[in-house]
Formats: structure tokens, C-alpha cells, sequence
């Protein structure tokens, strides 16, 4: 028999909600099979009988998931996401060279799934609209030789659609490394895994009326860390 998952370790807990740290590879919510019955919100459970599932990150991406403690806390926080106050951010690595501006771009391409490819999403006009707002942080004058077709970007989704990260920079020409869905054979090589974190989060809690905000520091290995760490201020 397989040992029992290890304890998590929470970023926060109170009466109320819990900030858990999710790493690449393990689902949020259980799939088809029971291969797929160990994911966060088993684990969770184990430890905090009353957690319940508010938000979902792909098994591909790591980082901060929000979960309630409650069914009233679950519509709450629900709630919140729906009406966006909560305030997400993530970093990626994505393949070749974007410009390091101080303003925010956005990317505005409504999102369907991609039927015959299921689950796959594609951009098309007629689809759910879908807005992402990026910015790269600045290259060092070393990233011109091993990491040159490389930029490590930072990322708001202001809509929550499925795989929305992957399929908006996947349109605009620079899709995430390690992109083992939405990128060329090339692409996927150049990682191990997908290079997408949740970085942030930030939400007015539903029964004190403060406001929180957490952050995490993805594992993407030393050499982005590198880029990440040269980036300095341009990281706020």
C-alpha cells in the first residue's frame, strides 16, 4: 500500500479560509478514475474536514489556491471571484523575446473550447470574452546567451477561463515552456514542466473586512530564478 500524501502545510488558516500551495502535477479536484482520486482538495480534507473547493488552478500550474471553510464562506468568497475583487497575478516563462514596458498590455481573445480536441480551448470571436493583462520584467544582458528566446512575464487573468493563460500567450506567439497542451515539441523540451505559477493573492475577507494579500515564489530552477531575482523592483 502507497503511503499516505504528506500533511500540508498552509500559507494561511483561520476559522474561515485557508491559502494552500499547490505544487505542478497534482489536481485540484478529483478526475475519472481512481488513479486520480488524490488531489488538493482530498488532502485538504483530511486535514480540515469543512474545506471546500472555491477556485481551480490546471494540474499543470503550481501555486496559491483559496479554499473555504463552510458553505456560506464558499459562497462568499464565490462570490468574490465572480464579481473580480479578487486580485490574481502569476508568473510564467514563455519562449522568445517580449518588450520590458513599464505599462500593462492586455490581451482581449474570447475562449471556446476546442471540441474535437477536448479539453483543449482555442480563441474565436463568438466565444466567452476573455481578458489577460501581461507584462514582461526586464532582460539582463546574460539572458542574450543560454535563456536569448526567453522572457519571464508577469500575468493577470481578469477573466477566469479555462487554460485563459496558456491559450493568450499561446495566441500572441509566446507560448509557456514546458506547455505540454499548447506548445510545439520544441517548446515542451525546453522544461520539465509547465513554467506557470499563482503567484498572488489578494481579497477583502468576507467575515473580518480585511484585506489580505499572499505570495508565493514559483520553482521554475536557477537559471529563471536568476531572471526573476534581476528584475528587482520592475517585479511590483
Amino acid at each position: 500500500m502507497a503511503p499516505p500524501p504528506p500533511l500540508l502545510q498552509p500559507v494561511h488558516e483561520d476559522d474561515h479560509l485557508l491559502v494552500l500551495e499547490k505544487p505542478a502535477g497534482l489536481l485540484c479536484v478529483p478526475g475519472r478514475g481512481t488513479d486520480k482520486q488524490d488531489c488538493l482538495s482530498a488532502r485538504a480534507l483530511r486535514q480540515w474536514p469543512d474545506a471546500l473547493v472555491v477556485h481551480r488552478l490546471d494540474m499543470a500550474t503550481s501555486g496559491l489556491v483559496l479554499m473555504a471553510r463552510g458553505i456560506g464562506m464558499q459562497r462568499a468568497l464565490g462570490d468574490a471571484f465572480a464579481a473580480r475583487q479578487v486580485d490574481k497575478r502569476y508568473e510564467a516563462v514563455v519562449d522568445g523575446v517580449l518588450p520590458a514596458l513599464e505599462a500593462w498590455s492586455v490581451i482581449d481573445a474570447p475562449l471556446v473550447a476546442d471540441w474535437p480536441r477536448r479539453p483543449l480551448q482555442k480563441t474565436d470571436p463568438a466565444g466567452k470574452p476573455s481578458l489577460t493583462r501581461w507584462r514582461a520584467l526586464p532582460r539582463r544582458a546574460e539572458d542574450d546567451g543560454k535563456e536569448a528566446a526567453a522572457s519571464y512575464v508577469l500575468l493577470e487573468p481578469l477573466t477566469g477561463r479555462s487554460h485563459q493563460l496558456r491559450v493568450h500567450l499561446a495566441s500572441i506567439g509566446h507560448q509557456i515552456l514546458g506547455d505540454a497542451l499548447y506548445g510545439s515539441p520544441e517548446v515542451r523540451s525546453r522544461a520539465p514542466r509547465l513554467l506557470l505559477h499563482a503567484s498572488a493573492l489578494g481579497f477583502v475577507h468576507p467575515a473580518t473586512g480585511e484585506r489580505l494579500r499572499f505570495e508565493s515564489r514559483p520553482d521554475f530552477g536557477p537559471a529563471f530564478a536568476a531572471m526573476r531575482e534581476a528584475a528587482g523592483p520592475s517585479m511590483n
